[in-house]
């Protein structure tokens, strides 16, 4: 008689499944994984697909009912905006994971693994991991939309300047880029004596004058025009404009100031020099280095224009030049420019050489101005002031030369200049054959002016080398301490396949 053997029994510690018979560790369930998977999906009523609005033109998410975010490419900020979506099917679970599974950046498709866990039978507690996919759809966000209908706008702010170079605007272009204010800009127009910003708001339109008149010596005045009304609910529809009128004078104007404003100044010379043009104007008296500051407000008082235009300058030669050591102060002096040395200098035009006719001048560039440099300066002896404060002047008190720069090599700077910067995107007039020489007059004085250069974002530009010029001729340079790495930075952020999630 033969023998079965006896099944074997249970492990020590492990039940048998109450459905397919394998031996389990024991659990409330008495069920293994698969057969309590087969008879619950805690998954169920949890949507596998969705979709996802992405606006092309501003790169910008859709966050229901009407926000649009900015979101890279697997970003913690992304996934939230996917789990957001899911949310109230995802309350009937314990979220424990969720993750990016890479997909390639063309396919239109996010998606998303994610671990849930629940109590199902007699308090077992089932986890399990399932994959949500999301069809990003193109749609145009509101803000684009305005951009491209281009007429779209509440507010505009009209910035105008009555002089006829640019410097200004060149310099509130570089500000503005800095601190980002034209993100909420629809359209910059350019016309021949300003520029117009165009807003879909009146709050946007508002924090760019008041940004204007903390930047530069300003005015400014605003009207609005009823382009609807609705009389059921009373709302009005308006379009509002904001005039900004900047001060009419710019870094190396000579100007004369009123006999007033001259003595409230601390008794200056009124023939002065304006070194730059920052949140106010600041003058320099070329005979005894005294500076003054002048706010939009106090020359909105006492009103004064510059003497000459800019192409009227005209190139002298250094014949000799005294340095001015000690300078006794006037009664009632205010503080004179450290960073300035006064100096005599007997000048002549290089227009005239073949005469032995001189000037006598006295001038503020005595730390810079050598005999033999040429300089640049405005001829008051030979010309005819139209100027009312100018005309009732003392001729004693006017000075035949006013020195305002000294020359150099425009054609050696531009080729050596190793760095470079950002322009802002607007429409533009036909181009002015003026205008590059203004614009090459603005990075001169940047080069030349340390403290407008710190208001402003320099970039390398890797196409010069970086060279030590052996006949260097002395002219100012920017220093490569000073300058931004100009980034390009690519919007792949998946990192290829098998990457982690960037955050």
């Amino acid at each position: 008689m033969e023998y079965l053997p006896a099944p074997a029994a249970p492990a020590q510690g492990h039940i048998l499944c109450c459905q397919c018979g394998v031996p389990i560790p024991p659990n409330p369930a008495n069920m293994c994984v698969g057969c309590l998977r087969a008879q619950v999906d805690i998954t169920e009523g949890i949507p596998k697909q969705g979709t996802v609005h992405f606006c092309k033109q501003c790169e910008r998410y859709l966050q229901p009912p009407g926000t649009w975010i900015q979101c890279a490419l697997e970003s913690r900020e992304l996934l939230a905006l996917c789990l957001k979506k899911i949310k109230a099917s995802l309350s009937k679970v314990r979220l424990i994971d969720a993750g990016f599974i890479w997909t390639e950046p063309h396919s239109k498709r996010i998606k998303l693994k994610l671990t849930v866990q629940k109590e199902v039978i007699n308090g077992a507690v089932l986890q399990q991991v399932f994959v949500v996919e999301y069809i990003v759809q193109s749609q145009m966000c509101e803000d684009c939309h305005r951009i491209e209908a281009k007429d779209f706008w509440k507010a505009v702010v009209q910035v105008r300047q009555k002089t006829v170079h640019k410097k200004t605007f060149y310099y509130l272009e570089q500000l503005i880029l800095k601190h980002r204010l034209h993100q909420n800009t629809l359209r910059i127009k350019e016309i021949h004596d300003g520029l117009d910003f165009y807003y879909s708001s009146k709050q946007h339109a508002q924090k760019m004058v008041d940004f204007l008149q903390s930047t530069v010596p300003s005015r400014s005045k605003s009207s609005q025009r009823l382009i609807s009304h609705d009389i059921h609910s009373n709302v009005y529809n308006y379009k509002s404009t904001f005039s900004v009128e900047i001060v009419p004078i710019c870094k190396d104007n000579v100007v004369c100031l009123s006999p007033k404003l001259a003595q409230s100044l601390g008794n200056m010379s009124q023939i002065c020099v304006c070194i730059r043009v920052t949140s106010a104007i600041h003058l320099i008296d070329p005979r005894t280095l005294q500076i003054a500051d002048i706010d939009g407000s106090t020359y909105w008082r006492h009103p004064f224009n510059s003497l000459f235009h800019p192409k009227q300058l005209e190139e002298f030669i250094i014949m000799d030049i005294n340095r001015v050591h000690e300078k006794k102060k006037g009664a009632g002096a205010g503080a004179r420019s450290l960073k300035h040395t006064l100096a005599e200098a007997w000048v002549r035009k290089t227009s005239e050489l073949d005469t032995d006719h001189q000037y006598f001048c006295c001038t503020h560039l005595g730390h810079i101005l050598n005999p033999g440099d040429l300089v640049l300066g405005f001829d008051l002896a030979n010309c005819n002031l139209n100027d009312e404060f100018a005309n009732k002047m003392n001729p004693q008190h006017i000075p035949d030369v006013v020195l305002i720069k000294k020359s150099y090599d425009r054609s050696k700077r531009q080729r050596r200049r190793n760095w470079k910067l950002k322009e802002l995107e607007r429409d533009r007039e036909a181009p002015d054959t003026d205008d590059e020489r203004q614009y090459q007059d603005f990075l001169e004085d940047l080069e030349e002016d340390e403290t407008i250069r710190k208001n402003v974002n320099i970039y390398r530009n890797a196409d010069i080398p970086v060279e030590s010029d052996t006949d260097d001729d002395g002219a100012p340079r920017i220093s490569l301490a000073e300058m931004l790495e100009d980034l390009h930075i690519s919007q792949d952020a998946t990192g290829g396949e098998g990457a982690e999630m960037l955050t």
